[in-house]
This record gives structure tokens, C-alpha cells and sequence, in this order.
């Protein structure tokens, strides 16, 4: 099984705090914009319609994290290429030559979808793929890429555990501002994301609302994104362990078309900022023993 020989390099990183004084770690899985030329090359589309999957901007929005003592990791490489918020496995297997594992997940409700592990599809149904690729292509994507992004993820997470009793994982994403060419209607600047009350305490997702709504945000709450396969994974409150997903509109910071910055980056990133100290500073263990002990 040979791995890509031209991915990112690095694929992803971490930016680490100079003092880890936060048990807050934020993610930004779906930033990368470093496409593989022989990926481009096997796409029936062109980099600019790849983009469309793309969370633009996302991890320069979140970099204040480490200022607050809270690490921030980011992907590299495009989640058009590999989506590592996807179970590992999460496989169609009409996109490839050759048998998949007998443990692949094929019939997730992400992989009906065109959005397994490795995408289908970009935007509207736009299929990525002008041919069927080799099965040790995707098993290469996933051994070079998804399971070390997860094993430092997970490393990060412990680590704040340990070292504060508890960790908050802050899943950052952006949506389109629209719901697509057949649902107009704008939707909410941010969705926050527990898994409907899950992944994360619920005084945790209290304050995160309450923060941006202070700010001047219309919030919502787990509709339409409730949390991907990160949040789910992740989160384990009982645990000590909280993961909350962030979807910031694009429309408040980028020209959906173009791909660039509007005026609008430079305001939302001073508000955001704000968020990412307040989410970073957040007392987890007060925070969770007074929501238990009321409830």
C-alpha cells in the first residue's frame, strides 16, 4: 500500500501554547487548501469547484487559541481529498476497483450521501471523480493521513485531561450561507453543535451561546449541524471529556464564489477572538459540578 508522494507536508499541525494553562483544545479539520496535484488530475473538477467543500479561512479565524493558552490543530490537506470527521471507514463501494474491508461502514446515511471518508461529491451533488479509484488508494489516504491526524487529536485531548482534569474540544467549521440552490433561506450566523445534548455539559454549550449572542450573533443549536463524527467520538461529559462544534456562516467573512475575504474577516475575526478566550478560559470543573449538582 504506497502512500501519496505528493501530499502537504505537513499534512497538518498544531499550534501549541507556550504554556498550556487551557483545557481547551480547538480543531479545524476542514481548512486545507493544499491540494494533491495527482488528486486534482484524477478530479473531473477543476480546484475551484473542489473548494466549494472547503471551510475556508476557518483555522485563521480560530488562531488566537494559543494566546490563550489552548493548542489549535489544522489540516493541510482538503477535506475533498480525505475527511478525517468521518468514521475511518466510511467507504462507498461503487467509487472503487478492488474489495473493500470487511469492517467498512457502506451504508451510512454520510455515505448515501456522497460524503464518506473519501467524498463522492462537492456542492451540489458535483461528483468528484471522472473514474472508479483503486481500493489502496483510499486504504493509503486513511493509513497516511486520517489515523495519524486522529492520533495526535486524541493525544491533545488526553493531554488536557490530565493536565486539568478535563478537556473541551472546539470543532471549528463554516457553513454555506444559504441552504443551497433549492432553500434560499439564509440560516443562522453560528450553529452550535453537542449532539442534541451529548457531547458536552450543558453549561458548556450555555456559555459558548451566551457568548456569541453578547457579541451580536443569531445563534442556533444543533440545527441544521449537530456535530459530526469528531464531536460524537470525542465527547464523553460523564467522562470529563466535552467536544462542541462551531459552524461559523461563510457569508459574514467570504465571497462563497471567489473564495476571498470580504470586509466582513476583520470584524468577525476581533468577535471571535473574544469567543476563543472566553471558550479557552472556561472554568470546565466549576462549570460541570454546578450544572450536575442543580440538575
Amino acid at each position: 500500500m504506497s502512500p501519496p508522494t505528493d501530499l502537504p507536508d505537513p499534512p497538518f499541525d498544531v499550534a501549541s501554547p507556550a504554556q498550556a494553562t487551557s483545557p481547551a483544545i480547538f480543531n479545524s479539520p476542514h481548512s486545507g487548501s493544499r491540494y494533491p496535484a495527482s488528486f486534482l488530475a484524477s478530479s473531473r473538477l477543476d480546484a475551484r469547484a473542489l473548494r466549494r467543500s472547503e471551510d475556508a479561512f476557518v483555522d485563521e479565524l480560530f488562531a488566537a487559541a494559543p494566546s490563550y493558552g489552548a493548542a489549535l490543530m489544522r489540516a493541510h490537506f482538503p477535506r475533498a481529498f480525505l475527511d478525517v470527521n468521518r468514521e475511518p471507514y466510511e467507504l462507498d463501494p461503487r467509487m472503487f476497483e478492488g474489495r473493500l474491508p470487511p469492517f467498512a461502514n457502506t451504508r451510512s446515511v454520510r455515505v448515501a450521501g456522497g460524503l464518506g471518508t473519501i467524498a463522492r461529491v462537492v456542492g451540489e451533488a458535483q461528483e468528484i471523480y471522472g473514474a472508479r479509484l483503486p481500493v489502496e488508494a483510499a486504504l493509503a489516504r486513511i493509513e497516511t493521513l486520517y489515523k495519524p491526524y486522529h492520533r495526535t487529536l486524541g493525544r491533545l485531548i488526553s493531554r488536557a485531561h490530565r493536565s486539568h482534569g478535563a478537556a473541551l474540544l472546539i470543532d471549528c467549521h463554516s457553513m454555506p450561507s444559504s441552504g443551497g440552490v433549492r432553500d434560499e433561506r439564509p440560516v443562522a450566523e453560528v450553529v452550535l453543535g453537542d449532539r442534541y445534548g451529548t457531547s458536552c455539559a450543558p453549561a458548556i454549550m450555555d456559555l459558548a451561546e451566551q457568548t456569541l449572542r453578547k457579541a451580536g450573533f443569531v445563534v442556533a443549536r444543533n440545527r441544521p449541524y449537530a456535530g459530526g463524527y469528531i464531536t460524537e467520538h470525542y465527547g464523553a461529559p460523564a467522562s470529563g471529556f466535552h467536544a462542541l462544534q462551531v459552524e461559523i456562516n461563510r457569508g459574514l467573512y467570504m465571497d462563497e464564489r471567489t473564495h476571498m475575504k470580504t470586509a466582513g474577516f476583520e470584524p468577525l475575526l476581533d468577535l471571535l477572538t473574544t469567543f476563543v478566550r472566553v471558550m479557552a478560559q472556561a472554568p470546565l470543573g466549576a462549570l460541570t459540578t454546578v450544572r450536575a449538582a442543580a440538575e
